[in-house]
């Protein structure tokens, strides 16, 4: 006989702890389904232990760098090992919240298994049937390996490897230029690898403004990263301790990069494999589940999210989608799930942060398109921590509606948030200008460059005309 509950979670990453926690919390009877560890990929090999080893890496280089600042040093030493063991330390830290423990305490009834649709209402655990008034499916994502000639036999990493390593590589070449491969390139470079980083594109962060993309590729390179834009890997091979990638351009130019490791970055794709969903008649599409606007998959008792819905791979949309998924699966009346403003960061140093159009997406998709810029070297604080590197971009609509925020710089990441809300909130560029921001903060730099646009209103010649005029008349009639 099945035991029964009025929801099934299956996948214990960001989006399946918090639909369980919150489902508990509503008084409903919750099973939650993973069959690794809960928290994910975030907490296990993401976002987590990806942003410690970035912290660390910052320090090396600011040390390394420290004479700039008057503070000499007698040298410094990296050790990998103790980097990853603080990591290891961070990431148990971080997961006390996310044990079985705890959610059994929340009153989740946990399953460290694997799940499998039986029915479009039930599954199997290990043996056991779980039947389900609704469902969540939020088993997350996985790297994807480009087909290359000889890369199995000569073997690789992907970033879930890269985290286990214990010895720093003395070379790495790096396969794909997203925030996941820009962030590892930075991390090794300064604690002092050799890399090299490969794309098919000119310029790394290919989703982002070609601005953007400009300013880190400088940067990746004054770190010591040789970027390879354009070529496509094709073969590899090895040649006595080492691994070698032979690429091609669209010349039909060859190069062949040697490293002690190749780390594999090139993409994600949904983890669905072993759910048998057909069997729930639920429909996996290339990019992950179809599902819509209130995250139902086309089983109507069945919802999806995070990264499986395959729209924004981040752990905060996934936590925003949890929230959506589980007020629909619970409740008659339905949430759509809003993904109108979706912002993001990727954590080189400088960061580099954005919500919303391109400038070049705004133009194919408006008639009338204003852009802002204001770089940071014209910003107090920057100067004053010695980060002065990049610049914030705002694309704007008709009466100044923000379209677009594009932010690299220091703290990009916490900076982008003042742009989110004014799209959110659908406050208008001018706003931005008007408000006081602290004096001498990096926020400045969102004031500085929504001036841009107040000055451009403001002296409009026919703006200057009437001025002009009032300031005769005044001084005519004696006024002051």
């Amino acid at each position: 006989m099945a035991s029964r509950y009025d929801l099934i979670v299956v996948g214990g990453g960001t989006a399946g702890l918090v639909s369980a926690a919150g489902a508990a919390s509503l008084g409903a009877k919750v099973a939650l389904v993973e069959r690794d560890k809960l928290g994910g990929d975030c907490l296990h090999t993401g976002c987590v232990p990806t942003k410690t080893l970035v912290k660390s890496a910052r320090v090396a280089h600011l040390i390394n760098h420290s004479e700039e600042y008057g503070v000499k040093t007698s040298g410094y030493e990296v050790d990998f090992p103790a980097v990853m063991d603080r990591m290891a330390r961070v990431i148990r830290t971080a997961g006390e919240q996310d044990s079985p423990d705890r959610f059994r305490e929340l009153g989740v009834d946990v399953f460290l298994d694997e799940a499998q649709f039986t029915s479009p209402d039930e599954v199997s655990v290990d043996g056991r049937r779980l039947a389900f008034r609704s469902a969540i499916i939020a088993t997350g994502s996985h790297s994807i390996v480009p087909p290359i000639d000889g890369l199995e036999d000569v073997g690789y990493l992907t970033h879930v490897e890269a985290l286990r390593l214990r010895r720093l590589p003395s070379s790495i070449i790096i396969l794909g230029s997203g925030p996941i491969g820009c962030e590892f390139a930075q991390i090794f470079a300064r604690f002092g690898s050799k890399v090299t980083l490969i794309d098919t594109v000119p310029l790394p962060l290919p989703k982002e403004d070609p601005e953007v993309g400009e300013v880190l590729r400088d940067v990746l390179m004054a770190d010591g990263v040789t970027f390879r834009g354009g070529y496509k890997a094709g073969e590899a091979r090895t040649e006595g301790s080492e691994k070698v990638l032979v690429a091609h351009n669209e010349q039909g130019e060859k190069i062949e990069v040697r490293g002690e490791e190749i780390l594999v970055a090139a993409g994600r794709a949904p983890t669905a494999g072993s759910l048998a969903l057909e069997t729930a008649g639920v429909e996996v599409q290339k990019k992950g589940l179809k599902v819509d606007e209130n995250l139902r998959t086309t089983a109507p008792n069945i919802y999806a999210a995070g990264d499986i819905t395959g729209k924004y791979l981040f752990t905060h949309v996934a936590e925003y989608q949890a929230r959506a998924a589980l007020r629909n699966a619970l409740f008659p009346v339905k949430t759509k799930a809003n993904h109108r403003v979706v912002p993001w960061t990727t954590f080189t140093d400088p960061e580099v942060a954005r919500v919303g159009l391109t400038e070049e997406q705004a133009r194919r998709e408006y008639d009338y398109v204003r852009v802002y810029r204001h770089p940071f070297t014209g910003v107090d604080r920057a100067i004053t921590d010695g980060e002065a590197k990049g610049f914030v971009k705002v694309v704007t609509g008709r009466r100044g509606k923000i379209l677009g925020g594009h932010i690299v710089g220091p703290d990009a990441g916490n900076l982008i948030h003042e742009i989110v809300l004014a799209m959110q909130e659908n406050i208008p560029i001018g706003t931005l200008s008007t408000t006081i921001h602290v004096y001498p903060t990096l926020a400045q730099a969102n004031q500085r460059v929504a001036d841009n646009y107040y000055r451009e209103t403001l002296f409009t010649d026919r703006n200057q005309k009437i001025m002009k005029g009032f300031f005769g008349l005044r001084r005519r009639f004696g006024g002051r």
